[in-house]
């Protein structure tokens, strides 16, 4: 028998989230309550009904919902199958507290390109050593929720910015072994986290985070080819540890650091 309530909860080293909770839930029923976060929620399988000042509203598998900070709301499922789902929970300064009204007027989207940036974010939550990526796709998420809770357009044009481009790789390549978090590098070329995600894209065509993986797996083939161990390689080129070296050096390539030195003797 499904066990009723199976949860993983966490605190990621990402700024701007507090927490992350990932749960299914058979029988369990959310009596009222607050946060002092925005939640953002996405449901893997099943509906979940809730209440928001007063009003019913309902949550299925398309839908991005956002809950705003302290309005009561409670959540149960809609099937004797209960629900699975995904919730960020944002720190308040992450969308502006005007945007409460709007929130509790419309909490939910079916919009697919930011369902997907929601669920690439969890996905990189969830590998200790990807936090730049979940902090750029986090940075495009909170823009797009923003623009759909002021009712704005969500499709917009990023201006080209070689310039700034130029100087966000300089600082990329200079931190590549310790990392730097977007709000640092936004902090020190006086840009928003989300520009620069779009302008870095713009300008080369991936993420800024998929570009530093790529600096850092340079390094980490010269090392190995070298004859250093997998494990020391990934120590010394700023991945989490050889299982993070792994996956990404597969993802590049399609074959392990080990199968890539016996290559290369062979």
């Amino acid at each position: 028998m499904e066990p009723a309530a199976r949860i993983r909860a966490w605190r990621p080293g990402v700024p701007g989230v507090a927490e992350v909770l990932h749960a299914r839930f058979s029988e369990h029923a959310y009596p009222k309550h607050t946060h002092d976060t925005w939640t953002v929620l996405v449901v893997e399988s099943g509906t979940i009904r809730y209440e928001l000042d007063h009003h019913e509203h309902g949550v299925r598998r398309p839908l991005v919902t956002v809950l705003p900070p302290h309005v009561a709301h409670d959540g149960r499922a809609a099937t004797p199958d209960g629900f699975v789902k995904r919730v960020l929970y944002l720190e308040q300064g992450r969308l502006d507290v005007d945007l409460v009204g709007r929130a509790v007027d419309h909490p939910g989207w079916a919009d697919p390109a930011l369902r997907s940036e929601v669920d690439l974010v969890h996905r990189a939550l969830a590998h200790p050593g990807d936090e730049l990526e979940a902090e750029s796709r986090l940075a495009l998420v909170t823009e797009r929720l923003a623009r759909h809770l002021a009712r704005d357009a969500v499709h917009v044009e990023t201006p080209r910015a070689p310039a700034l481009v130029a100087r966000l790789r300089e600082l990329l390549d200079a931190h590549a072994v310790e990392g730097i978090t977007l709000e640092q590098a936004a902090g020190v070329l006086d840009a928003s986290p989300t520009h620069l995600v779009r302008a870095f894209r713009r300008e080369t065509g991936i993420p800024p985070h998929r570009y530093l993986v790529g600096r850092r797996l340079d390094a980490a083939r010269r090392r190995l080819l070298r004859g250093d161990r997998p494990v020391d390689v990934a120590a010394a080129t700023g991945f989490y540890d050889q299982a993070h070296l792994t996956r990404h050096f597969r993802q590049l390539l399609g074959v392990t650091p080990g199968e890539y030195v016996a290559s290369a003797r062979a």
